[in-house]
Parts: structure tokens; sequence; C-alpha cells
């Protein structure tokens, strides 16, 4: 069968793409902009990619056309489809039809923490030897790809609340039935589809609906968005993450790890040694734990495995350091998001070999709900444990001035990209950690403030 994607270099279409490839179709694709590093990933995988959306396309005469998200009526390729009378149907939907069907699906859920806790949770079932399916919006360090067909019966999705398609409107998380649920955590976000929290916790109590009486529920116990999303009905298993269910104690930071007792009530799972830092981090670990424990993978297990993971692109990640200055790259771009990011860093800066070292936070407020400003007034709270705070305001319309003048004589706000950057190095001194945090590429800025670096040290300031 051939199916040719619409949208395919997006994050989740380009790992549909791959594991139908896996899967043994013939895949083809368009998108807007067919750009590395995913249009190098396909090319790979021997998939053909065309640029644009124009309605030639037609000519490849696919069984079926895969529509992503990102297309909109008016896009002249989908007017054709629909012109046409041609068979088409949603990522999600095609993935829930054509793989997910008879396997045990283990779907991470919630506004933050989804990539690193199905990365977490992928990593545990391969140590242990299951080699499940993923698909995740991110590249796990312990696997070279974001998506694979793996083994029979597990597979492991990051389920997004986002929405289907231009034709569905309901969260892509509703296709997937997992058996497994986890629901990180939930506040408002999407601020351009989801009119307040009401309509997404509407959504995943549509999730809830969809896991069977022997599945399993996995929920912060202290999130009041999810008891109330719970309250509406629940007919499966549930864990309780937090104080009376699964916690942790005795938490010390290391410079390259969190390690912590694990107890389920008060009953001890064992001393856990996470490459990762933050609180955040933790209750991702836990959240994996659990998830592993209910196909019958021991704490013990996964505590072993937990040692050997490797983190997740584009959380954390270390781009370079030069001159004594380090330049750090997170996905953060919600205000919860970025607090416990920075939170992380300090405590992983606190316990390090420069302690005394300064956390410099650089932010673009690119998602759909930071460009509108829906959270403004949470961002200078989010950013209070960062020195200096450098925010470029380049396509957005809200005042980043003004929204963040209670940091004071901390923060300063740019549009130019140049002045942005000329600043940063201006400012940035050995035993400094330059925090970079945007869910885009921000223009390659890490490369040019490391670039930036080694100009200066060559100059000898």
């Amino acid at each position: 069968m051939h199916i040719h994607i619409l949208g395919i270099c997006g994050t989740f279409m380009g790992g549909v793409a791959a594991i139908a490839r896996e899967a043994g179709f013939k895949v083809t694709g368009c998108d807007a902009n067919v750009y590395p590093p995913m249009s190098d990933q396909l090319r790979a995988l021997g998939i053909d990619l065309i640029e644009g959306w124009d309605p030639s396309q037609l000519s490849l005469k696919p069984d079926v056309w895969v529509v992503g998200n990102v297309v909109r009526r008016g896009n002249p390729l989908m007017e054709a489809i629909l012109d046409a009378g041609l068979p088409y149907v949603s990522g999600p939907q095609w993935l829930a039809e054509q793989v997910l069907v008879g396997r045990w699906v283990m779907g991470v859920a919630g506004t933050h923490g989804k990539t690193t806790t199905a990365s977490l949770l992928a990593w545990i079932l391969q140590a242990a030897g299951r080699e499940p399916g993923f698909l995740i919006g991110g590249v796990p360090g312990n696997f070279p790809v974001s998506a694979r067909l793996g083994r029979k019966p597990y597979f492991v999705i990051e389920a997004d609340e986002y929405d289907t398609a231009f034709f569905d409107k309901r969260s892509k998380f509703v296709h997937y039935r997992p058996r497994t649920a986890v629901l990180n955590n939930l506040e408002y976000d999407h601020a351009d589809i989801f009119p307040d929290l009401g309509a997404i916790e509407t959504q995943f109590h549509h999730l809830v609906r969809t896991v069977p009486g022997q599945g399993r529920i996995i929920w912060p116990s202290d999130s009041e968005a999810l008891q109330r999303v719970l309250a509406r009905g629940c007919w499966s298993q549930t864990e309780a993450l937090g104080a009376g269910g699964w916690h942790a104690s005795d938490v010390t930071e290391e410079a390259d790890a969190t390690v912590f007792t694990l107890w389920r009530g008060d009953v001890e799972q064992g001393r856990v040694r996470l490459p990762l830092a933050g609180e955040h981090n933790r209750a991702n670990a836990i959240a994996a734990i659990v998830a592993a424990e209910h196909i019958g993978i021991t704490p013990t297990e996964s505590i072993e495995a937990l040692a050997a993971f490797q983190g997740v692109r584009r959380r954390l990640e270390v781009r370079g350091t030069v001159g004594g200055v380090t330049v750090i790259d997170d996905f953060a771009h919600h205000p919860t998001a970025i607090a416990t990011t920075i939170a992380g860093l300090r405590a992983r800066m606190q316990a390090g070999s420069h302690p005394g070292g300064r956390l410099l936070a650089v932010l673009e407020p690119r998602s759909n709900t930071m460009r509108t400003g829906t959270l403004k007034a949470q961002l200078p709270g989010s950013l209070q444990d960062a020195d200096l705070v450098f925010c470029y305001a380049g396509g957005i319309d809200w005042d980043a001035q003004a929204a963040l003048a209670p940091l004071g004589e901390r923060v300063a706000v740019f549009r130019d990209m140049l002045a942005l950057e000329a600043a940063i190095l201006a400012a940035a001194r050995p035993g400094d950690q330059v925090l970079v945090m945007s869910n885009g590429g921000f223009g390659g800025i890490h490369g040019r403030l490391l670039a930036g670096l080694a100009s200066r040290e060559g100059n000898g300031k």
C-alpha cells in the first residue's frame, strides 16, 4: 500500500512515516519546508519528499492521503484531494488503525514531561528485553531514532493533547486507546485551540474513557485539574503519584545525577540514581517506573535501567563549553516548564564544580500559547531564579519589556537577534551557564554563541 503524507517533516508525522516504511508501506510525502534533520532522516529511509503543496502531486495516486494537523482548508493540495473525492485520513487515525491495533499501548500524556517520560519508559522496556515500538516527540539518547515499529505487543507513545486534523478537532491521544496511561500533569496551554483549562480537561476525560477496566491510569494525586478529570468518571485501575502513593525521599542532587529513595506507600522500592536534574525529572522517572510495573517489570529492574539512561535531545542538553561558559539547549516553552528547568539546572550547578556560577536564561516565546501572551503574567515568577534574563521578542505582539518588568535590571529584551547575541556574549563570564529555551530552533543561536565565545577567547578577551 502506498501512503502520501501531508506535513511529513513534523516530528509526529515524520515518526509515522518512519514506522510506516518499517512496516512495509510505500511512503512518500510533502511539506511546506523540507529541511534537515527530519528530511535527511526520511530520505535515508528511502522516502521521497516533495517541497510544497502543488496539486500536481495527485499524479502519485497513493492508496490513501495521510494528513497532518499543519494542513488547513485552503491548502492547494488538500483542496484538490477534496475536490477529487480521494480517500484521506489523519495521522493519528492511520497510526491507530494500521499499527496500534492489537498492541499494548502505553501512552504518556500531560502538559509537561511527555517526551522525557516516554523516553524513560521506552528505555526501561528495552533494557528489560521487551524491544518496544515507540513514537516520541524527541530523540532519546539511548536510541538513534524518535520512532520505530518494534516488537509486539508493547508500544510507547507520546500522547499529545493537540488537535488531530482540520477535520477532527479531538485531541490526538483519543485515537491511541492506551492500556497503560500516564497523566503527568495538566495545566492550561495551546491557547490557539483551547479557550480555557476546562476544555482541555474534557479532552483528557475523553482519553480516560478509552482506557479499559484492566488498564491502568497513573497520575499525580496533587493535581486539582486531574482530580476533576477523574471525578467525571473512571473505570480503570489507578496508581497515585505523590504523598501516600509512589513518591521519593532522601533526595540528593549531584553534578550529573539526582539520587533518591523510591517508595510505594510505606514500602521502600530501592535507591534510584537518575542521570537527570530536578524535581520534575524525578516525577517523570517515577511515572515511568510505575508504568513499567504494570506490564511486569519490577521497580528493581527499572531502577537498574534508569542508571544507564542517556537523556533526551533538547532537554538540558549541553551544546558546548568555551572559555568556561557552558551553552545549554532546552525545549521549555511554558512558564511551569521554564521554572522547573531553571530549578533543575540550578541544583545541578550547586552540586557541580562551579557552585558560584551564574545562570543566564535566554528565552524565545515561540509556541502558539506564548506568542499570544496568554501566560505572560506567569513569566516573571518562572524566571525568578535566573541571575540574568535575555528575551527575544521578535515575532510577538505583546510588550515583553513590560511583562518582565518585575525582574528589574536583571532582564533585557531584544527584537534584533544580533543585538541579543551581542548582549549575551558581553555578559557571559567563566563559570556561567547559558540556558537557551525555545520550542523551535531559535535561529541557530546556540552555535553562534559558542562561535562568539571561541572568537572572544582567540582575541584574549
